[in-house]
């Protein structure tokens, strides 16, 4: 049975940093692609951030430059550092991924950054 699970986040002043971890186990192998979304209460979900099996990437422009996704093949761990942290970034934040046609999510990770 796939399961991500997340650590991390927490609350922080802005200009502060954190990372978020998502570790997955019941896979075949490495993980492959893994999405980081995150959602603000009343609000969709937004996609942040995503890497894929080869190592692209994707940053929405609100977090370009201040977030990167980096991953640990050998821990099956994909990582969200999130630097310059602002205020309107405070969310829960998700991992996803999908395989077999089925998405899987993390449990979630609450990030508040206070002004």
């Amino acid at each position: 049975q796939v399961q991500l699970v997340q650590s991390g986040g927490g609350f922080v002043q802005a200009g502060g940093s954190l990372r978020l971890s998502c570790a997955a186990s019941g896979t075949r192998g490495s993980i492959n692609a893994i999405d980081w979304y995150r959602q603000i209460p009343g609000q969709q979900r937004e996609l942040v951030a995503s890497t894929t099996d080869v190592g692209s990437t994707y940053y929405a422009d609100s977090v370009k430059g201040r977030f990167s996704i980096s991953r640990d093949n050998a821990k099956n761990t994909v990582y969200l550092q999130m630097n310059s942290l602002k205020p309107e970034d405070t969310a829960v934040y998700y991992c996803m991924t999908i395989i077999s046609y089925r998405d899987y999510w993390g449990q979630g990770a609450q990030v508040t950054v206070s002004s």
